[in-house]
């Protein structure tokens, strides 16, 4: 808190819908949404637009921050500066996202970290992300196997070098090395990425190009293809993709004996 500023009557808590926001929204969100003096959004889908509404007439969308084409760090900045605008007037705010709020979501965490800096109380309220559907879908345990992330972009810039023991999740495929907003999916960098993973596990070896779905009914998106075909597969702007093990992870007898465990 700044020495020179009172304590604030206001707060700030980012929220996340999961991904069917009402049916996989906590309850505990769902209480913060109602009882808040403003609720902020920016969802995936408009069609959860009036249940919120319905829980605080308050809510008002973000998503008119998001014009194509607008340089992406110019959005994030703006999206802070509107929630700041709200819980500087000292009250309490709901600032609702789709998913999970701490999961690729840059805006949310600078807004906490401005508002508390300022004096403000702040809490992150958690939801259902992608990764979670995907494990369920999926039916992958990373207790069992273990899991790699990495955001797209940031796995190629960073030239990280995968475990290919351990399964990996890739997010935002479709936006590799895009600075702006759009909903065009990149060709160009799916063929990179393509080309970079097929350096490490081979151009054969299959992936899966993953979409939870965001309805309350219907299926996620399940396809999978060799990486020589994954540049050509649907990808949209919702699509994860998870690179499966090439190898198995060898056994270490001599830590296997200091355990007492037998193979």
């Amino acid at each position: 808190m700044s020495a020179d500023r009172p304590p604030s009557s206001g707060s700030l808590t980012i929220a996340g819908t999961g991904i069917r926001p009402g049916l996989q929204t906590t309850q505990e969100v769902r209480d913060r949404i109602r009882h808040a003096d403003k609720v902020l959004f920016a969802l995936a889908e408009d069609a959860p637009t009036e249940w919120l509404r319905v829980l605080n007439p308050s809510a008002e969308s973000m998503a008119h921050l998001y014009r194509p084409g607008r340089p992406y760090l110019d959005v994030y900045a703006e999206t802070v500066s509107t929630i700041l605008t709200w819980v500087r007037r000292d009250l309490d705010v709901c600032a609702v996202s789709y998913g999970h709020p701490g999961v690729l979501d840059q805006s949310s965490r600078e807004a906490v970290r401005r508002a508390a800096a300022e004096g403000y109380e702040t809490r992150f309220l958690p939801g259902i992300s992608t990764l979670d559907c995907l494990f369920a879908d999926l039916e992958l345990d990373p207790g069992t196997s273990g899991c790699q992330m990495f955001d797209a972009t940031d796995f190629l810039v960073r030239d990280r070098r995968p475990d290919v023991s351990v399964p990996m999740v890739l997010f935002q495929i479709s936006l590799i090395g895009e600075t702006r907003a759009t909903s065009e999916v990149n060709h160009d960098g799916l063929r990179i990425l393509a080309g970079r993973l097929a350096q490490a596990y081979g151009a054969e070896h299959e992936v899966v190009v993953y979409e939870a779905t965001p309805f309350p009914v219907g299926r996620a998106t399940i396809e999978r293809c060799s990486l020589n075909r994954f540049a050509e597969v649907g990808v949209t702007g919702m699509s994860s993709l998870l690179v499966p093990p090439a190898a198995e992870a060898p056994l270490d007898p001599a830590m296997m004996a200091r355990l007492g465990l037998s193979q």
